[in-house]
């Protein structure tokens, strides 16, 4: 992958974004990573978005939100008191979710403006803190035309009211099961909303434990059903609903 830098007008947009994908696509997607950044098992799953759909290609960002500030993955599961008051100053300081929310249209802009304006439709993929990200930037006005959302962490049945465009949710056996199953009744737009019961919170992402032979194959699949929505929702491919 090449790591290149979005100009940014100011300090508030991230310096360096992770792309890869066929600089000639005209789709792209933004990914939110979740809170332990730059990890092995999502550069690969970013590769597998950019790269598998050999019909429909895309262009594939990855904005360092978090400036190198990363969780600890010591932190996981927050069973004690230090590692609960550790995770939640993170996520009041810097992974607080409308600050990141607040910087994702400007983000779109200028990773556009760099790409010559060759880019002509966004969608985006949260993992984890990013999956409460994109709900909370695909309300009214947003600059995505399909979101998608992985082991999304704080599941809130009142952002789905708002999203705007069609949204796939990929839910562990470790999310909230009533949150899930009111943020999917709460949709208004088409969907695809699935639980993989054998899988930890972050098997898509940073705790992917790919030596597993079971958790390798449902991270495939997981990919695959990720392709298979862009494939539908971005313009280029069909618009039926899954």
């Amino acid at each position: 992958m090449d790591l290149c830098s979005t100009r940014p007008t100011n300090h508030h947009d991230p310096v360096y974004v992770d792309t890869t994908g066929p600089s000639s696509a005209k789709e792209a997607i933004l990914i939110i990573y979740d809170i332990f950044g730059f990890a092995e098992q999502t550069l690969q799953g970013v590769d597998i978005l950019a790269h598998s759909d050999e019909s429909h290609q895309y262009q594939v960002f990855m904005p360092d939100f978090l400036e190198g500030h990363y969780a600890e993955h010591s932190w996981l599961p927050p069973d004690t008191k230090e590692k609960g008051e550790k995770l939640g100053a993170f996520f009041q300081g810097p992974a607080a979710p409308p600050k990141t929310a607040n910087r994702i249209p400007n983000v779109v802009k200028l990773i556009t403006e760099e790409m010559g304006g060759k880019i002509e439709t966004w969608g985006a993929l949260g993992m984890c803190w990013g999956g409460k990200i994109v709900s909370l930037s695909s309300q009214q006005g947003t600059p995505f035309k399909a979101v998608a959302e992985v082991h999304p962490a704080m599941v809130d049945p009142n952002d789905a009211k708002g999203i705007t465009v069609p949204v796939c949710m990929l839910a562990s056996k470790d999310e909230d099961a009533d949150a899930v199953k009111g943020f999917e009744k709460e949709l208004k737009v088409k969907s695809h909303v699935e639980t993989f019961s054998d899988q930890v919170h972050g098997w898509m992402a940073a705790r992917a434990d790919l030596e597993d032979k079971k958790v390798k194959k449902e991270y495939e699949r997981g990919y695959t059903v990720l392709l298979d929505f862009f494939h539908q929702h971005l313009p280029g491919g069909p618009t039926s609903k899954m």
